[in-house]
């Protein structure tokens, strides 16, 4: 029996380290979003017009923070990679020193994407005080230079859900404003970007 105990307490405290660990990374996913997408004049990093920074000088404003300092590139690494939406990209400049950014979101930077041809319908998720003048007006970028939208209702719901505890999901009509001229991009996988949505374009689930 004692045994039988001592091996549940031990699977428990692993269990524990392990959420432990991945809460940790959120915060630092959580930061680097801050960092890249929003506030990189606050810190020692400058972004190019597509929304890169030099990783190293990332790493070194990330380990000068005291809840970071145990941060290694392996971590940076995981987070990259964390189960998901893709919100960070790394690659080499023709110097090959490593650069990193945010794929979308950002409010200081406006990077260019290639072009793409949308899903037929994609969703945005919003709180129900805006959706009358979503319905009369579209959707508009508002602080950022694109408006969001998703592959799946799902998704729409889980991001609107960081704003408002009663998310409506909005169905967007994307076939239709492709063929009228619209430009759509897709940064990372269940995001797709745009200008903007004219009302026409917007309907409630």
């Amino acid at each position: 029996m004692a045994g039988g105990a001592d091996s549940d307490c031990i699977g428990e405290l692993i269990v524990s380290d392990c959420r432990r660990r991945e809460l940790r990374l959120r915060k630092l996913s959580k930061f680097l979003a801050l960092l890249l997408r929003h506030r990189p004049a606050r810190f020692p990093i400058r972004l190019d017009p597509q929304g890169y920074a030099d990783f190293a000088d990332v790493m070194k404003v990330v380990q000068s923070l005291p809840n970071f300092r145990w941060v290694t590139h392996d971590d940076l690494d995981t987070v990259l990679n964390l189960p998901g939406r893709r919100r960070f990209e790394v690659v080499k400049d023709e110097f090959g020193a490593l650069r990193i950014r945010a794929l979308y979101g950002h409010t200081v930077v406006r990077p260019d994407y290639e072009p793409v041809a949308p899903p037929e319908i994609l969703y945005h998720g919003t709180a129900p005080e805006a959706l009358e003048a979503i319905l009369r007006e579209g959707i508009r970028p508002m602080q950022r230079h694109y408006v969001h939208l998703a592959a799946s209702s799902d998704i729409a719901r889980s991001i609107a859900l960081r704003h408002t505890a009663t998310p409506v999901i909005l169905r967007i009509d994307a076939a239709a404003a492709y063929a009228a001229g619209q430009a759509f991009y897709h940064p990372s996988n269940g995001i797709y970007l745009t200008a903007a949505v004219p009302a026409v374009y917007v309907e409630s689930q």
